[in-house]
């Protein structure tokens, strides 16, 4: 496996997960032709259980669970009273509904109903058990999973269900014997791995799930993106137990480019852009791999560090290494901005639009660009036009907000895109909401404050992104000692951007009025091993 199928696999997989998270929506023309075809259908017999119950698995497998339970329960009013086995197929789907819902008991009743029909359905055993050991019924899950293996002697699905089951028993030495006879059944299979991983990390045993995870990645590539999107998201929680599984993994494979990609990739997410340049540089240095994406990863590495030059280098040999290069013209754009060429940013910016005419990084690259050159009205254009590739991208509407009432002087408008904010379907206590930078552009600073609070009392700062951000709340709402508080915070947890920390301007969300106090370079300079 190289390195590319490594990128592609995190971009899928961080994909998906922003897709789940998403509002549902019916954008493929598959879907799009079924629904009309079921609103056609049900136009002529509006009592037809059978298409109900087909839109609703449509509705269903677009994670739209409201709707299709909607008609799942108006089809069963339209069955024969008699008709028992004619409700299978909407026994099954309600179902799957309600364990998504995490209604369970719900999900239980219909379960049984359908098992009474079919009682060696295994699928249905399986969803049956599952569902027992969300409930804490562990022992009849357990029996459910003896089912299955009598049905099926080497199911790993029960194998792994029932070390999950003596796992919450507190029979650890089990789990792991029933994980590992699992795993034996199918040791070159890596989704197999990503299960053991679950039973390690219910046990938390997480050096043992980082493990089977880098397992995972190399024994094939059905599960790439998967595993990589778990490591990531563990070392949110526990950054020192991923990077130790992966100098593991290096120390056993040190000519493996992938190993050092992945820690340089996750290093590079939480802020530690000095342990990822040496990663990247190890594998272009020993030849370990040649994608053109680690010079892109290297731009951007040293742009963060404030190290432009040398970010243009990388940047530029990123651009030339293939024509697949729209991204590295965008960090060639903020590089060039750095710079203070905003000619040659606003040129990046357009190259990069010329790939990829609505790219959302590119259009915010030119915005800015253009605001630097005094290109107002067409900035606010480009803004306007990214909002409407992104409509809930809260940092889209601030720059729209800034632009239009700071420079365009159009208060009423910029009032809106900040409301824009304020409406947008975030939790309350994330820091990437801007909801508090919203509230203080609306000179509604005391509920700002309360957010800010809310957000740092409740938010988990693993990497000191959101010390940064009350940072910027601080400095902007004229709280300069709360301010540099929240500064020392976030560079004590490793917030390395010494970038935003010194040159972040657009948008009042940054941290440039506490810039020329001596606390702030003092703090700079006393953390300064985070940026050499």
């Amino acid at each position: 496996m190289n390195i590319k199928t490594i990128t592609l696999g995190l971009v899928m997989s961080v994909s998906a997960v922003f897709a789940a998270s998403a509002q549902t929506g019916y954008d493929d023309p598959m879907s799009q032709a079924l629904l009309k075809a079921f609103d056609e259908l049900l136009a002529e017999d509006p009592r037809d259980p059978e298409t109900l119950v087909r839109r609703a698995g449509l509705y269903y497998a677009h994670r739209d669970y409201v709707k299709a339970l909607d008609d799942i329960n108006t089809a069963m009013k339209y069955y024969e009273p008699e008709d028992e086995e004619a409700r299978y197929p909407a026994y099954q789907i309600r179902a799957k509904i309600y364990k998504a819902q995490k209604k369970y008991t719900d999900a239980l009743s219909d379960i049984n109903k359908v098992l009474a029909m079919s009682p060696q359905d295994y699928g249905t055993i399986y969803q049956r058990a599952q569902t027992l050991y969300e409930l804490g019924r562990y022992q009849e899950a357990n029996a459910d999973y003896n089912l299955m293996l009598r049905l099926n002697p080497h199911s790993q699905d029960a194998l792994l269900g029932q070390a999950n089951v003596a796992v919450k028993q507190n029979n650890l030495g089990t789990a792991n014997e029933l994980a590992d006879r699992a795993v034996a059944l199918s040791p070159n299979r890596s989704e197999i791995y990503l299960g053991r991983a679950a039973v390690r990390r219910l046990m938390g045993n997480e050096q043992g799930a980082v493990d089977d995870y880098v397992t995972a990645i190399s024994v094939d590539n059905v599960s790439t993106g998967r595993a990589l999107q778990h490591l990531v998201d563990m070392s949110r929680s526990d950054y020192p137990t991923v990077m130790s599984g992966l100098s593991s993994a290096i120390g056993k494979a040190p000519r493996n480019g992938m190993f050092y990609f992945i820690r340089a990739m996750i290093a590079q997410g939480h802020c530690n852009y000095l342990a990822a340049i040496a990663d990247y540089d190890k594998i272009i240095n020993e030849n370990l791999d040649s994608y053109p994406g680690l010079n892109g990863a290297l731009a951007e590495c040293y742009y963060y560090l404030g190290r432009y030059d040398r970010a243009l280098l990388n940047a530029d040999y990123a651009i030339s290494a293939t024509d697949d290069n729209e991204f590295y013209y965008v960090v060639k754009s903020r590089i060039k901005r750095a710079l203070g060429d905003n000619e040659g940013a606003l040129d990046a910016a357009e190259k990069a639009l010329e790939k990829s005419p609505e790219a959302l990084d590119a259009l915010v690259a030119k915005a800015l660009a253009q605001v630097e050159l005094g290109q107002v009205a067409d900035a606010a254009v480009a803004l306007s036009e990214a909002a409407m590739v992104n409509p809930e991208n809260p940092e889209l509407q601030m720059l729209r907000g800034w632009v239009l009432g700071d420079y365009r002087k159009q208060k009423t408008n910029a009032e809106r895109a900040y409301d824009m904010v304020l409406d947008m379907d975030y939790d309350f206590d994330n820091v990437m909401s801007l909801r508090g930078f919203a509230l203080l552009a609306l000179g509604r600073q005391e509920q700002g404050d309360k957010w800010m609070e809310r957000v740092l009392e409740t938010a988990d700062d693993y990497d000191g992104a959101v010390n940064y951000y009350a940072t910027c709340y601080y400095a902007q709402a004229g709280m300069p000692e709360r301010a540099l508080r929240c500064m020392e915070a976030s560079l004590e947890k490793g917030y390395a951007n010494y970038h935003n920390w010194t040159k972040a301007s657009e948008a009042n969300i940054n941290c440039a009025p506490i810039r020329k106090d001596p606390k702030f370079t003092a703090l700079l300079e006393k953390y300064s091993h985070l940026f050499k």
